[in-house]
């Protein structure tokens, strides 16, 4: 505070309360400014339902609520209806403070709330025809702006006495310091910034305490009309508003002249630096933009948008920038209406280390981790692989994986019909045989498939048909890394979770997530899953999801039909990730693409320099009694020509074939069916593209010269599939 305000203050008399007669007298002469004394007995009828102004809370106006990643310190978002950063008076420059004063309420030091020889003077002024002026003191606005929000724009005797009325009151309560703090706190200035220091950062990108002469004049003038005085939309009102703030510290004796005439001469130049922001999303839009959806589910609106809240995410910046550009190197090689969707969480915790929801928010919002779902072809074997090892089948179980296999009157078939003969349930897995793993839910029953699914972690709603072991059910990316790090931290359900930590407006932790967990699944069993799926990794189709150093992973491959998905789910100690390769209309996609690489590019650089970390091992409890599978009946009427997976390259091909891929017209094209028709491949007639939610919408009727198609579901394309939807693996 300069010396000149602090004089002022000091030869200030000290103010003695308003008596009755006196109080009477101002709302009288509020009332004559007003439009006359006709309606003064009326204002003992207005006084009575006033809000409770001696409720501190009547002056919590809104506050912006904060959401930073999980080192506390980078900023992801700002949600706010009003832009605020209150601050202290000492944290804000002099000529703020006298400026404010000089422009606004030059007597404010002087009167009591409401200024009397302010109001007499403009009733002057006003009835002689020689300007307009107005009265309203600083006290008045920042009751009109706080606590009588809700009648601010009402240009009535009613608010003018009931206003005048809180300010005398106002001024009983809190000092002229304390006072213009919260005005300086709450007014408009424009672009959503509301306080000074939000507007000192927004205008001049530095703290209200360093503003100049001429950036606090230009603050300064801006509330008066914050649209027509915009610096940034209307330079030229605001110069000439700024001028005459500058003339009134001047005839206040805030400035001398030099300070005054080299202020007027000085250009208007902002310094407006703050990023480019989307709805208040600073910094990993897909994430942050989950995050807010997520706090509006327990929070409400005001509280998210008004409440002031700090809000700790669990997204690792480190390694969501590895992600995104592991993800961005291979979009780059890939069409350009291809999509990629990945989520990386923390096994022992839930916590969400990193999302990519698309190419780019900008250009759609649409999350297509968290809000698409998409059939998880042979990703989803491995809760058939769970389920059997649950029910007791060895690794080491004998599978028939054949080029075909009939199972009662279903039909499934491998990629390009290839032949893998008798396999073990792991060499099967390692190289996806869709004909042994048909078999192998079968005879272990599909409802257990879809409660193993459930109870890692699946939520979406599943149907109990053998072909759910093909990955025809969709299910999101979400979905598929929390499943996923339950096996991979020992059997412990963590639901995936993107905020650690919430504090009030007040600081209070309000919220701190649980990250106990539920055990279930025995360890034994997810060891004995995790050496499954490390095959997988180590000779089957994810070979390049391999780690350089030694360090331990395990995960499976999926493709839809049509080439319309493509996955790797893979799991190391340290994390889970789920990816997600497609067109957001669902239109095939080359052959060749895959996700495996992607997964390999990302974890191996997170990991790079880390101490080696084994899986969770199980006490050496299990007990694995059944040894032979026989050939289950299966479910008439199912036709399923299925699909498996095909690596990207490598120069070390392993032994075993590899290429287990979609064969043409694969699920509900023209093969295998009972009819001897086609069932459809895509949309039957009628049928239309899948809508950015990720659902489908189901053709009325079967492909165009098919007898097998049936009639698709509300969210299945037309197929003879067991479901009703496509079939996939």
């Amino acid at each position: 505070m300069s010396v000149r305000t602090r004089k002022k203050r000091a030869h200030r008399k000290k103010r003695q309360p308003l008596s009755k007669a006196m109080l009477a007298l101002v709302i009288v002469l509020v009332i004559f400014g007003a439009g006359g004394v006709a309606v003064a007995a009326a204002a003992a009828v207005w006084l009575q339902d006033l809000p409770d102004y001696k409720d501190s809370s009547a002056f919590n106006y809104a506050q912006k609520t904060s959401v930073y990643a999980n080192d506390g310190t980078t900023l992801l978002a700002e949600f706010y209806v009003e832009n605020r950063d209150p601050i202290e008076l000492s944290e804000m420059s002099d000529y703020v403070l006298e400026g404010t004063v000089a422009t606004e309420d030059e007597r404010f030091y002087e009167h009591d709330g409401v200024d009397m020889l302010g109001i007499a003077r403009a009733i002057v002024v006003n009835l002689t025809g020689t300007g307009r002026e107005g009265a309203s003191t600083i006290t008045q606005q920042f009751v009109r702006n706080t606590v009588l929000a809700d009648e601010a724009n009402e240009s009535t005797i009613k608010r003018k006495v009931r206003e005048a009325y809180i300010s005398l009151e106002l001024e009983k309560m809190f000092s002229k310091d304390e006072i213009l703090q919260m005005y300086l706190n709450t007014i408009n200035y424009g672009q959503g910034a509301y306080g000074i220091e939000a507007a000192s950062q927004l205008y001049f990108s530095k703290p209200a305490k360093d503003l100049t002469l001429p950036e606090a004049a230009t603050l300064i003038g801006i509330p008066q009309s914050p649209t027509y005085n915009n610096p940034v939309d209307n330079p030229e009102n605001c110069l000439a508003r700024r001028n005459l703030v500058l003339d009134r510290m001047l005839s206040n004796n805030y400035i001398t002249q030099e300070e005054h005439d080299e202020a007027q001469q000085t250009p208007l130049t902002l310094n407006i630096t703050r990023e480019e922001e989307t709805n208040g999303i600073m910094k990993y839009d897909y994430f942050t933009s989950y995050v807010r959806d997520t706090l509006l589910q327990d929070y409400s609106v005001n509280e998210v948008f008004k409440g002031g809240l700090n809000v700790k995410t669990t997204l690792d910046p480190h390694v969501q920038d590895l992600a995104e550009e592991a993800v961005n190197r291979k979009l780059n090689s890939l069409p350009e209406n291809l999509e990629c969707a990945l989520v990386a969480i923390d096994p022992d915790t839930g916590y969400i280390q990193a999302m990519v929801g698309g190419r780019d928010y900008k250009t759609n919002e649409f999350n297509l981790a968290t809000q698409a779902k998409r059939q998880a072809g042979s990703s989803f074997k491995t809760f058939t692989l769970l389920a059997a090892l649950d029910e007791g089948y060895s690794p080491e179980t004998n599978l028939n994986c054949t080029s075909k296999v009939k199972i009662g009157n279903w039909d499934v078939a491998n990629y390009g019909n290839a032949n893998y003969g008798t396999r073990s349930i792991e060499s099967a897995f390692a190289v996806s045989s869709n004909t042994g793993f048909a078999e192998l839910c079968t005879e272990i029953g599909p409802d257990k498939v879809a409660d193993m699914a459930h109870k890692c972690g699946i939520e979406s709603d599943l149907e109990s048909v053998p072909s759910i072991t093909l990955g025809v059910e969709e299910v999101s990316v979400l979905e598929m890394a929390q499943a996923y790090a339950t096996i991979a931290n020992g059997g412990t359900l963590h639901k995936a979770n993107c905020i650690e930590e919430i504090k009030d407006s007040s600081g209070q932790v309000i919220y701190h997530a649980d990250t106990r967990g539920d055990k279930v699944l025995n360890t034994d069993l997810t060891q004995a899953a995790v050496e499954v799926m490390e095959g997988v990794v180590q000779k089957g189709t994810g070979r390049n999801a391999a780690l350089y150093n030694g360090q331990p992973v395990g995960g499976k491959t999926g493709t839809s039909e049509d080439y319309r998905d493509k996955w790797f789910c893979g799991i190391t100690p340290q994390i889970s990730v789920a990816i997600w390769i497609g067109d957001r209309n669902e239109k095939s996609m080359p052959t060749w693409v895959a996700c495996d690489s992607i997964f390999g590019d990302f974890v191996n650089k997170l990991l790079r320099g880390q101490d080696k970390e084994e899986f969770p091992k199980g006490a050496g409890t299990i007990k694995f009694t059944k040894t032979d599978i026989g050939h289950g009946s299966g479910t008439d009427g199912e036709t399923v020509s299925a699909e498996g997976e095909k690596p990207e390259e490598k120069d070390d091909k392993p032994e075993e074939p590899t290429t287990n891929e979609p064969a043409p017209n694969p699920d509900g094209g023209g093969t295998n069916t009972p009819s001897g028709g086609n069932s459809s491949g895509g949309n039957g007639s009628g049928g239309t593209t899948t809508p950015p939610s990720g659902g489908n919408t189901g053709g009325s009727t079967g492909g165009s010269g098919g007898t097998g198609g049936g009639t698709g579901g509300s969210g299945g394309d037309s197929s003879a599939h067991p479901t009703g939807g496509r079939a996939a693996a």
